[in-house]
């Protein structure tokens, strides 16, 4: 804002300079679809390493084609990716009703279900306590829920069963930021709180506790067996350590229970940790259904030992129904839950139909349109193999060309590029030249083939090799490249070796390499010295008799980097005035982003004006133009074309002489 002078002296303004930078998007994030049996489906979840696919999708597994491609991603180089999991057909969540109470007449409390489907869900627990909550606020309590395969729990303190409070369970665990990952709950109209788990004491004085006597409890884990019928346990023997934390004492105590369960009843163990307080013990049911079929109902009595009782100095309840926790998947209609169901990964792999899925639900492929960016695309359960046959096509994936062409669809809109994959069924080069020629329908700039298909050690079956899609391994050479070189270096040579890789599923010699080569068809090679290599970059309009400018990868690759990064960084300019100060701005900007590419050396020629220009003027902008509103700008640049063949002449010099 210019500064008004109203009385004598020296001031100061600040003028912009006009002055944006544009700055290059990220050339190598990629987006996988495919089969994995755990994890966020139809969702794109960004990972940063193998370790983070893992935690959240389950990590390898014989059946998805998915896993091993992101596994060879990240140890190709890659960095960044977006991962979105297409369950089985026919796959179902794990689902468990919760009641108020054990009582007749309890009422319904929550629906819990699985946030997706498959048998994974199986081993998560819930646990609900009304620890810090209000005596007057019967509406509130805590819920954690725990992943036993992995160990992950999340926790919400002081959710409610109300629909008009801030914290209404439903909502929260619903939450797209904050919410679960691993369950969604519907509270039923007119509900009460759910019943708690666990049976909390108070504060203990640890001062109390000597070792001058036998301190006993009787526990007995069998609601069926009477007070009477309880092991009586020695919590502290006359003259052993005595706990000085109630961390301590609660070690002592599980260890002391569950010696005691394992004679009692098969399945039935306890956990014992320090109450929120941090003075006193909670007791946990840690019960296996399977073994123990009214787990969920199950009572542990505690009951005064022979002697000296050490019940009062725990402060426990002598009994609490329900300490076990409420299980998904594997519990019992019971007292305390209903309507019990087991999570199931289902019979059948995701075929085409599902791996495209929905553009208006975002389901399949279009699950990426989510996403802000992404550059690289793959999609290795497009050809999966037969489980019996690794050399033959599984008839349920559907047809290959479907998912390729939706496929590139998706890449055109959003400036990506697609790998498409070999079937399984081509395994020499005369099938490699028919898939190429008439098999593979998806055409286009936007994508690229490789062939062959990768032989990979499997750590899933004593590091035999495995025969899979070779699009993780390509991608993650493309991000190392990238880094080490720029997007305009061609991923291949003898610099793009393919890491991990044992062998290829068909060796190809140079005469064959020249057979392919010129259709189109990007080729893996096994060089000595140098091992499994990229031997080949071009597009799938790369052929010769195409004649196509986008017929190097490099290029199109390029060129898509300056699009989406052009686009970017000239939002500003949007109902901005048309005229020759904003052309200017545009001319300026987006000329300072061509020559830094310039000077990195993404650009033929030995100065700039042989290298890239851009034209933004009266020109290129009509008084037609602005007055319709339109702002014409025209971005020129010599791309760096991949030397596919290097010619050595030889030339032997003979009668010369020496002046």
């Amino acid at each position: 804002m210019a500064v008004v002078p109203t009385y004598p002296g020296v001031y100061i303004d600040e003028v912009k300079s006009g002055t944006r930078t544009v700055v290059a998007v990220p050339s190598s994030i990629a987006g996988f679809v495919g089969y994995a049996k755990r994890g966020p489906e139809h969702r794109a979840t960004r990972i940063s390493n193998f370790g983070d696919y893992e935690r959240d999708f389950g990590g390898l597994d014989q059946d998805s084609e998915l896993s091993y491609a992101i596994h060879q991603f990240f140890l190709n180089g890659g960095s960044d990716a977006y991962v979105v999991r297409v369950p089985r057909p026919d796959a179902t969540p794990a689902k468990i009703s919760v009641r108020s109470g054990t009582e007749n007449g309890s009422r319904g409390s929550l629906d819990i279900t699985a946030l997706s489907k498959g048998a994974w869900a199986n081993g998560v627990v819930i646990e609900v306590d009304y620890d810090q909550i209000p005596a007057a606020d019967t509406k509130s309590f805590n819920l954690t829920a725990t992943d036993l395969s992995t160990g992950a729990t999340e926790r919400f303190p002081g959710v409610s069963v109300d629909p008009a409070s801030g914290r209404f369970a439903q909502a929260v665990l619903a939450d797209p930021e904050n919410g679960s990952r691993m369950v969604r709950v519907n509270v039923v109209d007119g509900a009460a709180r759910p019943m708690a788990t666990g049976t909390p004491g108070g504060d203990i004085d640890l001062s109390a506790l000597k070792n001058d006597k036998n301190f006993t409890l009787k526990v007995i884990s069998d609601p069926a067996v009477g007070a009477a019928g309880g092991d009586s346990v020695v919590v502290i023997a006359q003259g052993d350590p005595v706990p000085t934390s109630v961390a301590g004492l609660c070690s002592l105590l599980e260890r002391k229970i569950n010696a005691v369960f394992s004679t009692q009843r098969a399945g039935a163990r306890v956990r014992c940790v320090p109450s929120p307080s941090g003075g006193g013990i909670r007791v946990i049911g840690d019960f296996d259904p399977e073994l123990v079929p009214d787990a969920v109902d199950a009572v542990i009595t505690f009951a005064e030992g022979e002697g000296d009782s050490i019940l009062s100095q725990l402060k426990l309840d002598s009994a609490k129904a329900n300490v076990g926790r409420y299980r998904l998947g594997k519990g019992r209609a019971v007292k305390a839950q209903s309507a019990p169901a087991a999570g199931s990964d289902g019979t059948r792999l995701p075929g085409a139909a599902d791996l495209i899925g929905d553009e208006h639900t975002f389901t399949g492929i279009h699950a990426l349109h989510r996403v802000d960016l992404f550059t690289i695309l793959s999609i290795p359960d497009a050809t999966r193999a037969k489980p019996s046959d690794p050399h033959a096509l599984d008839p349920g994936a559907g047809d290959p060309n479907a998912v390729f062409t939706a496929a590139m669809e998706l890449c055109a809109k959003r400036r990506a590029m697609l790998i498409v994959d070999p079937p399984p069924t081509v395994r020499d080069v005369d099938g490699a030249l028919d898939w190429i020629s008439s098999g593979l329908t998806a055409k286009g700039p936007d994508a690229t083939a490789y062939f062959p298909r990768l032989r990979i050690p499997d750590p899933l079956s004593g590091f035999q090799l495995r025969t899979v899609a070779p699009s993780g391994s390509v991608a993650g050479l493309w991000a190392r490249t990238d880094a080490a070189r720029g997007s305009w270096k061609a991923p291949a040579g003898t610099e793009a070796r393919l890491l991990g890789v044992g062998a290829l599923d068909c060796p190809l010699t140079d005469a064959e390499t020249g057979v392919l080569n010129p259709l189109g068809l990007n080729c893996l090679r096994t060089l000595p010295v140098y091992g499994s290599v990229s031997w080949g970059a071009r597009t799938l309009d790369g052929a010769d008799v195409m004649a196509s400018e986008w017929k190097y990868l490099p290029v199109r690759r390029l060129a898509k980097v300056i699009e989406e990064s052009a686009f970017r960084g000239t939002q500003w300019a949007v109902f901005e005035p048309n005229d020759e100060p904003l052309w200017s701005q545009l001319r300026l900007n987006l000329t300072s982003f061509l020559h830094e590419l310039f000077r990195q050396g993404a650009f033929q020629g030995a100065t700039p004006r042989e290298a890239y220009l851009v034209k933004c003027d009266a020109q290129t902008t009509t008084q037609d133009d602005v007055d319709r509103g339109i702002v014409n700008v025209l971005l020129g640049f010599a791309p760096l074309k991949p030397a596919e063949f290097v010619f050595i002449r030889i030339q032997q010099l003979t009668g010369q002489t020496q002046g």
